[in-house]
């Protein structure tokens, strides 16, 4: 079988959890192969609302093995309070497999995401502060620390030594702020190796064994497509490529595994952070999307910036990555407005344009050009087949799909784990 992708196709919130869970009774393993725990999944099983930050959604299935592939950065004081809180629950979680290659997020790289963005004032970017960007830095860098290192304190300690001998002149002297002891973080991270050792392992290896052996393996992109660092709205960015080929270089597996990828999309749009976003909306209709939506980021609580169906993006995420299947979700939260505008191109200075602008000051000041559509005011989240849908909720649909660039195979109709609208078989 070959590998399946799942990646946001916009920026980020989009319900990929949800996806992930749909095909979770079919799958073998899911592989989370970017980020870190500055963002999100929500998913719910029956009366039950589970909280995924840095874990891969496929840890709730029985029977499926999740992983933290290599180009995830790991908080481990956070992966072992999400591990507790799900032991809580009565979740069997001794299936987590953790690459040796993946980086460490330690003490000294929170404090300076924080202190950093706060220097920045105005030019903010809306970091979560969890230390994601200072973590991929250092990797890019050479100096970062691997899951691996923490078994070995002789090497902890001299890459320890050799990343704060610089942050800490950069804390003292540019920051006002303590400099950090080589021993406090030495410390902490090797109190982690002796409940840490038996999760990891060479997980390249492990999934691609999982692939001969015929197995269904699920990637699962942190973040989204527009946050992606290299075709994403830049600066505004995650560290991390959120993409379907991210995918090949966060787990170790060649391009050509890859065969399908499931791009999932809002009915709508919203983004969390500073940057870019064309069709937000600052009036009751970005009210009422927030509101029926629960719109609040999984991880911060912030309140997510609502907008309109844009379809350019829809089409520049497909291309990216090479979509075969859109997931829409949250088609309910459209349900009761008389018309639903969708974003078919923008104006930017009275220039037409069908595509995302290269140009990132072009999008900056584009201004979206709406085509509306007639709205529904019954309850969907029942529906189960698209013909139980509303005529004007399937013409909706219909007309969002020709517009974005790949088939619409699955539609979200509620927060539920069986609210879901199947149109093709998305591993068929």
């Amino acid at each position: 079988m070959p590998a399946v992708v799942i990646i946001g196709a916009q920026w980020g919130d989009e319900g990929k959890g949800k996806a992930t869970d749909l095909l979770s009774s079919r799958i073998d393993y899911v592989v989370k192969f970017n980020g870190g725990n500055n963002a999100g999944h929500t998913v719910v099983i029956g009366d039950q609302k589970y909280a995924l930050h840095l874990l891969p959604s496929g840890i709730l299935s029985p029977g499926v093995t999740p992983v933290i592939g290599n180009g995830v950065v790991v908080d481990i004081e956070v992966l072992f309070d999400e591990l507790d809180a799900l032991i809580a629950r009565g979740i069997d979680v001794s299936r987590l497999r953790v690459s040796a290659n993946a980086h460490v997020i330690t003490h000294y790289h929170r404090t300076l995401d924080k202190v950093t963005e706060r220097f920045l004032g105005k030019r903010q970017i809306g970091t979560t502060g969890r230390g994601i960007g200072p973590t991929y830095a250092d990797k890019i860098n050479r100096v970062g620390i691997r899951i691996q290192d923490i078994f070995d304190e002789g090497i902890l300690r001299q890459k320890v030594e050799a990343a704060l001998d610089q942050k800490n002149h950069l804390l003292v002297k540019i920051y006002n702020r303590r400099a950090i002891e080589v021993d406090e973080v030495v410390e902490s991270l090797l109190s982690y190796a002796e409940r840490l050792k038996p999760m990891v392992a060479d997980t390249a290896l492990e999934i691609h064994q999982a692939l001969e052996a015929d197995k269904t393996v699920l990637f699962e992109a942190g973040q989204a497509t527009m946050l992606d660092v290299d075709h994403g709205t830049y600066p505004f960015v995650t560290s991390s490529s959120a993409t379907a080929g991210g995918a090949s270089t966060g787990s170790g597996i060649g391009p050509g595994r890859i065969e399908r990828v499931i791009g999932i999309v809002k009915a709508y749009t919203t983004r969390v952070g500073a940057g870019p976003f064309p069709t937000e909306l600052f009036d009751s209709s970005g009210e009422f999307l927030r509101a029926n939506g629960f719109e609040f980021g999984t991880t911060t609580g912030r309140p997510r910036r609502c907008g309109w169906y844009d379809a350019p993006i829809a089409r520049y995420t497909a291309r990216i990555n090479g979509v075969t299947d859109f997931v829409l979700t949250k088609l309910d939260v459209l349900t009761g407005l008389e018309t639903i505008p969708v974003c078919v191109a923008y104006d930017v200075d009275g220039v037409r344009h069908d595509e995302v602008p290269v140009s990132q000051s072009d999008f900056h000041h584009a201004t979206p050009i709406y085509e509306e559509f007639p709205g529904w005011t019954e309850d969907i989240t029942g529906a189960r087949t698209f013909d139980d849908l509303p005529a004007n909720a399937q013409q909706y649909v219909l007309a969002v799909e020709r517009m974005s660039g790949a088939r619409i195979s699955a539609i979200g109709v509620g927060p539920g784990r069986d609210a879901i609208v199947v149109r093709h078989d998305l591993l068929g």
